[in-house]
């Protein structure tokens, strides 16, 4: 659900809430003062007064409204004083069914922590004035590169299986140190689960559930350009292949060790491209290949 036509608020997905069943309040506001304490009260207000509170038939709802174990309301989230991401993604090609954005470093591609509205979906829902208009896959925010979106809820189901029966074609590239002890192209397979911390990922022993194919496009010096073909899609996991080889990604803030400074550091982007991606169109049966018109800069090694 996205805001209606008659909020001024830009598009962006709502968040679900169901009423607690354990707990009593006099008001729905009071449950969400109590259940969201890091929101003001008056934050909530303005919410309200901007209907932008609503329930399951996206009706704006008063703050006074009774309290309602088990009703399910609708919400919008709101950063105050959101930081602005200074770069612009480019949409690379739409039809009725697919988009795909070529998605620059920094920005999220949904909303997550500190940004709503400075993300991919929510910036291309304004754009297009597209309620339906959601993402097929994800890029980690510090990842630049091809983003494929589903325009209409109609048809989603139809490219969500591409990605589900591995009928899709994803190719990357990084700049990261060489390793010259290895032969290329080279394949990597290890188990990889949540990390200790819940924004990382980390490999443990067990059945394989990763696997990436990895090989050189070109070599400068002690940095190499590869060519990463993920075949699976688990968080993080080219990121944490390369660094457990050896070879962390050139401007990686997380592996193999968490740089808090690094994390925003706009003048050092993670040298990680999602370059390319390959299918068959399931509706029409026209092949398609898209590929990213940026690329990566050996000038931030």
């Amino acid at each position: 659900m996205q805001i209606s036509s008659h909020s001024t608020t830009p598009l962006i997905p709502a968040s679900t809430f169901v009423l607690p069943y354990q707990g009593s309040w006099p008001t729905v506001l009071d449950c969400l003062c109590d259940n969201f304490p890091n929101i003001s009260r008056e934050n909530w207000l303005g919410r309200f007064e901007r209907k932008l509170v609503l329930d399951s038939h996206q009706t704006p709802i008063h703050h006074d409204l009774p309290y309602r174990a088990g009703l399910r309301i609708y919400y919008y989230r709101e950063i105050v004083g959101e930081k602005i991401i200074p770069f612009q993604e480019t949409i690379l090609y739409q039809d009725e069914h697919i988009l795909v954005a070529d998605k620059p470093h920094f920005l999220p591609v949904t909303p997550t922590g500190d940004y709503v509205t400075q993300t991919l979906q929510t910036r291309l829902m304004a754009r297009l004035n597209n309620v339906e208009l959601q993402p097929l896959h994800r890029l980690d925010r510090h990842t630049a590169g091809l983003v494929l979106f589903s325009v209409q809820k109609k048809t989603r189901a139809v490219y969500q299986a591409l990605f589900r029966e591995q009928q899709i074609s994803k190719r990357y590239e990084a700049i990261a140190p060489a390793l010259p002890q290895l032969s290329f192209p080279h394949s990597r397979s290890t188990r990889i689960v949540p990390g200790e911390q819940f924004f990382l990922s980390q490999e443990v022993v067990g059945v394989p559930n990763s696997h990436t194919i990895i090989d050189v496009i070109e070599q400068r010096g002690e940095w190499c350009r590869y060519q990463l073909d993920p075949v699976s899609g688990k968080k993080h996991q080219l990121r944490l292949h390369m660094a457990n080889l050896g070879a962390p990604i050139c401007n990686d803030p997380f592996y193999p060790v968490v740089d808090n400074d690094a994390v925003d550091d706009y003048a050092k982007p993670l040298q990680l491209l999602a370059k390319a991606l390959t299918f068959t169109d399931p509706l029409r049966g026209v092949p398609h290949h898209f590929q990213s018109e940026q690329s990566l800069s050996w000038n931030v090694i």
